[in-house]
């Protein structure tokens, strides 16, 4: 037993020691190679959180595991003492080492730390780099100078940037160049941001636009700045200047883009479409890329003929998202040419172009030339310049005879003349300018119809010497410094000029001459100008001339010389000294025409280019070195004017006419240009039909799998797109198997049909195919491959894919949809299809229209969106279900094209049914498909197709209800042309009547049977039909017997006017019936009828047996113009009749209500009379009668003015009253003011409103209105403040409202109401006045002894005074005269009265507001006589009687 314990004991001993020493040496490897950071990288943070829950496990055992340790507890005692001196080795060994692991991962770690925090420190140093860079700006932008000719100037800026940004300076847009310009001139410094350009002893040509542009990575920037310089020299050249820099500006822009943009990857989806437009109006060109092109504005170009252009005042570039624009307003002649637009791409650039046309404005007045173009300036010294310019295309049938210069001064902006006779050449010296200014100049043309617009102006140029720059010397010194310094200023004193040298001409023309000749040299520091004398050739007598002139420059133009004689010029040089001795005399120098004009090109050659546009190609002018270009023109073939197509001169022998008339022939025909003039015309070209040309059809497309056995396919493929309208003759097909290196042809001969069996194939293997197309011009390219197709037998019970799925008859909303059968039917006979559609690009799934199954290969499909893009394809059902969907049709666009044309039906002169149909886009022999009901072509016995050019015609031969259905019509190899027609019973009907009338012509009628009465009271019947051929025959007949032409009846036929005419005197009973013309002409014929009975011959009768009594009397007197009235502009009614056929007899009577009407004038010359009423009023209102009689005859005349005719004529005097109604006009009045408008004669219908501010007006006891006669008035009583503003009268002329307004306001108001104030005062006064009232009166007779009473009432307030006065003496009241006043009663008394008291007597009144004089008479007779004055009287009443 203690043996068996032993043992156990050993081996259990080795084996805790291997396992401790594994565990050590496994403990010591890992810590010798890992760092504490590798160890934590290779632990996640799960894995942590596991082991220090399986350590806290193990610092806290469960009591199983205590109990198991205390039952070995014993036998562990026993061994330890034997393993103590093996265990303390192992101990120490461990420590050691445990000792180096640790020094070695010390080591390890600090390395590691080093690297984590070199790497730290780097990633923050790269942070704040990329956090610091930005796009370039400008802190401090350049800003403008001004300063005087000969100073410095220093234009500085300063900027941000990060990478540090290149600079480059630029003048007047072009870069400065340190190495091309003069030392010392320009001096360029950049530090630290700050950039300088210095520029040194500032000459007249430094005053420009300065700009610095700054680059980086990032984005760039630009600051721009004027600098003016000064002349003290020439007063005038600062003004010139400062218009073209008015304002010194300055200022700054900056783009910003990605330091590294992406490659653009878009792509053009519109054509640049050619532009037509006019001089002074504005054109745009677009076009669209495929996605945005914002990023990349940078490297978008547009192009000119080559030349790239840039944004100006005129010339904007656009580009908005997708789209690309240039737009130029206003345009001219200058601006025509090739333009191209230029887009980055991965492998460079894309570009397209058209061409821009730019056609001559409209001109002031018909027939005069275009304008000419491209004037230019050359040759430019202080006082001259040499101008240049380019002919114009258009003549407008008259050749130009020459040319007027106009010059502006831009300091005046003043357009003036510069030559009184028109150059003949387009070239021109211009002198007498002045130095320092700057000039543009303008050409016109002008030929026998007058003088063209002005052309575009020339380049503004500034006189100035061009030797300048070669007297200046620049002596460099100390780094780049530089000083400069006039040659002038070098040379010796010179008093007395020297001669000039060199006198030769620079220029020759049949109209001017150009004399040049070298300055003196010394020069000396004075200005010289200079003098030219001129002598014939051979002789030695110089003349002076240009003596009004002064030469400024070494430049002389000389006009006006003999073309027959030779002349020499010598020149003399001066200054403020005096003048030099003569120059050489030059050589003999005679005018002549040195310019010509240009022979005609030759070898004119046009072909075709598309349906719309062709190519013109000539042969290039050699003789002449000095050409221009060339003028382009056509016309269709048979017009005489030629259109011009170019404005601008082509520089090559090669263009392309766009915008041509499809199927129109035209012809061509070009004019060479050069500065003489224009060329004759070439001879035209060859006429040339517009169409596609002729080239080879491009590649077949879409193969597909139709049907597979083991070892062969049926494959099948769309037509190629493009045929230039050229039948495809037949197709060749290559196949090849995937596990071969070469393609096999499967065919030699051309295959017909799109549809091909591949025999010999192997079975499982996978083919790929690929055709190409034949038509007349040659094969076509090649295809691209197929998809692989496994051989491998079809035993599916569905059916295959339909084939050949094509679109028809496109509309707005609708197309027609064709395929054909599948090839492989599966289990059973195909039923019907499914039609499947969805938008082209959507990638939406396929979404299924027809909810039943459709039995045919065609379909219509409807209720398509305008303008989308759609795509179909067709499944094939059986008993089995739907089989394979075919390949979807092409995408297909729902809108009806421009120019679309629909099937024509109607019937031919012969009298044939027809459907015609017209293709809109000609090309050459078309070919038309006609089907019907889409199940293939029309039944032959029963139609006939004719073609004549792009026209088919299909003719119903047997037209019946079994040619009803649907007739379509195809174009191939165009662009989809095709249309359909439903023929429909109802259309058939009234298409075979139309034809039976054609086939059976009745006469037509044009005007049916009429009845006239004549004014003697015969009978006219009469009727109108088509023209008739003179073969023509009539056949009258009336109540079945046929009637002749007798002088009772008079029976008329006009066959030239198709016109029957009856005439029948003495209408009675017996021409009571039935009438009726037959009429015969050739085959047509026709008969027309008209009964006389009943009621309508009896008003025929009664009319007839009227109008004869009235012809019998019309030869008596009678009225010609019956009773009338009119109202005039006076409102006076004029009742007017005419009578004729009058004698001295005859008499004319006027009559209302049957009473005699006297005051009627009557002219019996002619025959006119008239009742004027000046007051029409109700008394007026009746029945007007008047007779006119002799003895020949009467004739009345009523005129019925009793209700409606009385109505009238007062609407009518209303309205005219109403339209005659004065402005307003106000007067102040004893009450108030009044307001009032005269009219001619008020009436109560006119209504008169009255309003005040708008506001209608009610009488009331301070507002009253009312109306006289002749006026309208508003009476305004105590009127105030509140009653000011604008009055308004409306009054109503029985149809329209009339106003009248015044504005009672301001010195109107103020007038009126001082007149009212005047007026009251006045009616006080004369109310309040002393008067006499009544009692006196005229003559007092009485007896002596007698006592008189002279009694009278007076008024007045205060009480008047009261005084008597006897033959101008005043009366003393004492003894017999007494005064007596009570009241206002005075009485007056004379006792005893005697003939001495006779006299005239005279009481007069008075009070503080006037007085007034009351007279009286008084006579005293004695007894038995009687008084005088009763004796006067008698006699005045006796003596009418006496007589």
């Amino acid at each position: 037993m203690e043996k068996r314990v032993t043992s156990f004991n050993k081996q259990e001993e080795m084996s805790q020691l291997n396992q401790r020493q594994f565990e050590m040496q496994s403990r010591t490897l890992k810590r010798k190679f890992r760092t504490s950071d590798e160890e934590l990288e290779d632990i996640p943070v799960s894995s942590i959180e596991l082991s220090i829950i399986r350590a806290e496990q193990t610092l806290k055992p469960s009591w199983e595991s205590k109990a198991q340790f205390d039952s070995r507890e014993m036998w562990m005692d026993t061994s330890d003492q034997k393993r103590e001196g093996f265990r303390n080795y192992m101990e120490k060994l461990e420590i050691g080492v445990i000792q180096a692991c640790r020094a070695l991962r010390e080591r390890s770690d600090c390395k590691s730390l080093r690297r984590k925090a070199e790497e730290k420190a780097r990633q923050q140093k790269e942070f704040r780099e990329l956090c610091a860079r930005r796009a370039p700006m400008f802190w401090v932008p350049l800003r403008a100078h001004c300063v005087w000719e000969r100073m410095s100037v220093n234009l500085t800026c300063t900027i941000m940037g990060n990478p540090k940004p290149t600079v480059q300076w630029i003048k007047n847009g072009v870069p400065i160049d340190l190495r091309s310009s003069p030392p010392g001139k320009y001096r360029i410094l950049d530090e630290y941001g700050m950039l300088t350009l210095e520029i040194r002893r500032c000459t007249l040509e430094d005053s420009a636009d300065y700009s610095v542009v700054v680059t980086n990575d990032f984005g760039q920037a630009t600051s721009f700045a004027n600098v003016l310089v000064k002349s003290k020299m020439n007063k005038f050249y600062f003004t010139n200047v400062f218009t073209e820099y008015q304002g010194l500006k300055s200022g700054w822009d900056s783009v910003s883009y990605p330091s590294l943009l992406p490659v653009y990857e878009g792509e053009f989806t519109s054509l640049l479409k050619p532009v037509f437009t006019r001089e002074k109006e504005p054109f745009i060109m677009s076009c669209v890329v495929s996605s945005n092109i914002e990023r990349h504005v940078q490297s978008i170009q547009w192009y000119r003929d080559g030349l790239l252009l840039k944004e100006s005042q005129r010339r904007k570039m656009a580009i908005n998202g997708c789209d690309l624009s240039l737009n130029v307003a206003p345009a001219f002649k200058e601006d025509e040419g090739l333009y191209t637009v230029q887009i980055p791409s991965s492998s460079g650039h894309q570009e397209q172009s058209a061409y821009v046309f730019v056609r001559d404005a409209k001109p002031e007045k018909y027939g005069v030339p275009g304008a000419p173009l491209c004037v230019r300036c050359y040759d430019i010294n202080r006082d001259s310049v040499m101008l240049a310019w380019t002919p114009p295309s258009d003549d407008r049938g008259s050749h130009v005879i020459g040319y007027y210069v106009e010059k502006c001064d831009i300091s005046i902006h003043q357009w003036t003349p510069c030559n009184e006779v028109p150059t003949k050449i387009c070239r021109l010296p211009v002198s007498g300018l002045t130095e320092g200014n700057t000039y543009q100049f303008r050409v016109r043309a002008v030929n026998q119809a007058g003088i063209s617009l002005p052309s575009k102006a020339s380049q503004p140029v500034t006189m100035m010497d061009p030797a300048e720059k070669d007297r200046l010397i620049v002596i460099p010194y100390d780094e780049q410094r530089a000083i400069t310094v006039s040659r002038d200023d070098l040379q010796e004193s010179v008093k007395m000029p020297l001669p000039p040298t060199n006198v030769h001409a620079s220029e020759i023309h049949e109209d001017y001459i150009v004399l040049c000749w070298d300055e003196p040299d010394p020069h000396g520091k004075e200005s010289l100008f200079y003098y030219v004398e001129q002598a014939i050739s051979g002789t030695n007598n110089w003349q002076r001339i240009m003596l009004e002139t002064t030469l400024n420059s070494p430049r002389c133009s000389l006009f006006h010389l003999d073309k027959n004689k030779s002349y020499c010029f010598r020149v003399r040089s001066a200054n403020k000294f005096g003048v030099s001795s003569p120059s050489d005399p030059s050589e003999p120098i005679s005018p002549k025409a040195t310019l010509a004009i240009p022979p005609a090109p030759g070898h004119i050659i046009a072909f075709r280019d598309t349906n719309k546009s062709a190519v013109v190609q000539w042969q290039m002018v050699e003789d002449d070195p000095d050409i221009l270009g060339y003028y382009l023109y056509s016309r269709l073939s048979g017009e005489e004017e030629w259109q011009t197509v170019n404005n601008k001169p082509l520089k090559g022998t090669r263009f392309t006419v766009p915008e041509l008339q499809t199927g129109k022939q035209y012809e061509f025909c070009v004019r060479a240009v050069n500065e003489a003039g224009l060329s004759e015309r070439s001879p035209p070209s060859e006429p040339i039909t517009i169409s596609e040309a002729i080239y080879c059809p491009t590649a077949p497309y879409g193969f597909a799998l139709l049907c597979c056995g083991k070892d062969e396919m049926t494959i099948s493929w769309k037509a190629p797109k493009f045929t230039a309208g050229r039948e495809v003759l037949g197709y060749f097909l290559d196949q090849h198997d995937s596990l071969e290196v070469t393609w096999q042809e499967v065919n030699s001969q051309p295959i017909p049909k799109r549809l091909c069996k591949v025999p010999d194939l192997t079975e499982g293997h996978f083919y790929e195919f690929r055709a190409k197309a034949l038509n007349s011009s040659g094969v076509g390219k090649m295809s691209e491959p197929s998809d692989l197709f496994k051989c491998e037998e079809w035993t599916m019970p569905e059916p295959g894919p339909p084939y050949d799925v094509r679109s028809t008859e496109v509309r707005n909303t609708s197309l027609m949809l064709q395929w054909e059968a599948p090839i492989y039917t599966g289990i059973g006979p195909v039923t019907g299809y499914i039609i499947e559609i969805r938008e082209h690009g959507s990638g939406l799934d396929w979404k299924r229209i027809n909810e039943n199954i459709v039995a045919d290969t065609h379909m219509r499909i409807s209720d398509l969106e305008t303008g989308k893009c759609y795509e179909l394809r067709v499944l094939g059902v059986n008993a089995a279900g739907p089989g394979l969907p075919s390949l979807p049709c092409d995408p297909v666009v729902a809108e009806t094209k421009p120019g679309t044309n629909e099937i024509e039906v109607g019937v031919d002169e012969e009298g044939l049914i027809y459907l015609a149909f017209e293709n809109p886009e000609p090309i050459d022999s078309p070919q038309f498909i006609w089907s019907k009901d889409y199940k293939g072509a029309p039944d032959l016995e029963r139609t006939e197709i004719s073609t004549d050019g792009n026209r088919s015609k299909l003719v119903l031969t047997n037209p019946s209800e079994k040619d009803l259905g649907t007739y379509a019509v195809e174009v191939p190899n165009t662009d989809g042309i095709s249309a359909s027609h439903i023929l429909t019973e109802k259309e058939l009907a009234d298409l075979l009547r139309r034809s039976h009338d054609i086939k059976h012509p009745l006469i037509q009628l044009i005007s049916g049977w009429n009845k006239e009465v004549l004014e003697n009271g015969d009978v006219r019947l009469w009727l109108q039909v088509e023209k008739l051929s003179p073969d023509a025959e009539l056949e009258m007949i009336f109540n079945n017997k046929v009637i002749e032409n007798t002088p009772e009846r008079k029976i008329t036929f006009d066959k030239e006017n198709g016109l029957i005419e009856i005439i029948k005197e003495d209408f009675g009973e017996e021409d009571r019936g039935t009438y009726t013309a037959k009429l015969q002409d050739g085959k047509a014929s026709n008969q027309f009828t008209v009964t006389l009975t009943g009621e309508d011959f009896d008003k025929l009768q009664d009319e007839s047996n009227s109008k004869c009594k009235a012809w019998k009397k019309k030869k008596g007197p009678h009225f010609v113009k019956q009773l009338q009235w009119k109202v005039t502009e006076e409102c006076h009614v004029i009742i007017t009749c005419k009578v004729t056929n009058t004698k001295k007899e005859t008499t004319l009577t006027w009559s209302l209500n049957k009473k005699l009407l006297p005051d009627v004038l009557f002219d019996d010359q002619s025959g006119d009379s008239k009742l004027v009423i000046k007051k029409f009023t109700s008394e007026q209102k009746g029945q007007y009668n008047a007779v006119v009689k002799d003895t020949r005859g009467e004739d009345s005349s009523d005129l019925d003015l009793t209700k409606e005719g009385f109505e009238d004529i007062m609407k009518e005097i209303c309205r005219i009253s109403a339209l005659s109604a004065s402005p307003l006009k106000c007067q102040g009045t004893l009450e108030g003011i009044k307001i009032y408008s005269d009219v001619k004669c008020f009436m109560e219908s006119m209504n008169p409103v009255w309003y005040h501010k708008d506001k209608k007006l009610s009488s009331t006891e301070r507002v009253k209105s009312g109306s006289t006669v002749n006026q309208v008035w508003l009476h305004i009583t105590s009127p105030t403040e509140s009653d000011k503003g604008q009055y308004t009268l409306e009054l109503f002329d029985g149809k329209d409202i009339h106003k009248r307004t015044l504005d009672l306001s301001g010195k109107v108001f103020e007038a009126a109401l001082a007149e009212h104030q005047k007026l009251k005062e006045a009616a006080i006064i004369e109310k309040n006045r002393a008067k006499v009232v009544r009692g006196l009166p005229d003559l007092a007779t009485i007896m002596e002894d007698k006592t008189l009473c002279l009694t009278c009432h007076i008024s007045g307030d205060p009480t008047p005074e009261v005084s008597w006065v006897k033959n101008d003496k005043n009366v003393v009241f004492k003894d017999r005269y007494k005064l007596d006043i009570k009241g206002t009663v005075v009485t007056m008394t004379i006792e005893k009265i005697c003939a001495e008291d006779s006299g005239r007597y005279s009481i007069t009144v008075r009070n503080k507001y006037g007085s007034e004089v009351g007279q009286v008479t008084v006579s005293v007779f004695k007894h038995g006589e009687e008084p005088e004055e009763l004796k006067k009287s008698w006699d005045k009443t006796q003596k009418p009687r006496s007589r």
